[in-house]
């Protein structure tokens, strides 16, 4: 990219990719897209009122005994983000590189690389904001968020949106087909299911709690608790900075893969 000016690569026009992407999507199955905020709605229904009637309790963050609805619900709320943003920005960045040629003709406007980026990025982080603030009113509306500092929550889970949807397009931007894309769900499901989202942290060994902690879902997850549970520490700070990395190694991989694709 050395021999790319950033002014090559970045017009000040990323918002015209978030436009187009929003006047597509008129056309688009709204079931398709609505799919993905009742995923964590039916989980937090299923598992937080159905099987937490039999829970009870579980220990929150700082060790006080919380509903095992209120204990779920942030991690969905945080999955609910991923699952927006990740969408977006890995099926739909796959089509539009590799079928739609898209890409290819808005290079050759004004646009570059990082307007490119940026946009799709943004256009996905979008997404995950929307499926948020439902998932919130659904919070809100069944008595789950426990805190005043829990109303931030919609800005962490902007953040985790942000997040994997950099680095979601930047990992598509290195997929050849379909059957490598199948990669991204193999890494999400286990994301999914371990970091926390069901259970403390604490049942599981040393050695696993240390790979989980590891996982970008399991830090959102433990920041969003933290806000609507109000048991807010310092280490919270880690997560954001986490998350601030994942948003900065994107950024500029996918910046890097398309200026290599498209403007050699």
């Amino acid at each position: 990219m050395s021999g790319f000016s950033l002014r090559s690569m970045y017009s000040g026009r990323a918002h015209t990719v978030v436009l187009r992407s929003l006047y597509a999507v008129k056309s688009s199955t709204w079931g398709v897209v609505l799919s993905g905020f009742f995923e964590p709605v039916f989980y937090l229904m299923s598992f937080g009122l159905g099987l937490g009637g039999l829970i009870g309790t579980v220990n929150g963050p700082d060790g006080t005994p919380v509903p095992y609805a209120a204990f779920i619900a942030p991690a969905l709320l945080a999955t609910s983000a991923m699952n927006g943003a990740i969408y977006d920005s890995t099926w739909n960045v796959f089509f539009k590189l590799k079928f739609a040629k898209l890409y290819e003709g808005m290079v050759a406007t004004s646009l570059g690389t990082f307007d490119i980026a940026l946009g799709e990025i943004a256009y996905a982080l979008l997404r995950g904001l929307v499926y948020s603030l439902g998932f919130m009113v659904v919070m809100y509306a069944l008595g789950l968020i426990l805190s005043p500092w829990g109303f931030l929550a919609v800005a962490a889970a902007s953040l985790i949106a942000f997040a994997f949807a950099s680095c979601g397009m930047a990992l598509t931007s290195y997929m050849r087909s379909f059957q490598e894309m199948d990669w991204i769900n193999f890494l999400l499901l286990p994301m999914f299911l371990f970091s926390a989202t069901f259970y403390p942290l604490s049942v599981y060994p040393p050695a696993i709690q240390a790979l989980i902690m590891c996982f970008p879902l399991w830090h959102g997850v433990e920041l969003i608790r933290g806000l609507t549970l109000g048991a807010l520490n310092w280490g919270m700070l880690t997560h954001v900075g986490y998350f601030a990395v994942m948003i900065v190694l994107g950024l500029t991989a996918t910046t890097r893969r398309l200026t290599w694709l498209f403007m050699r």
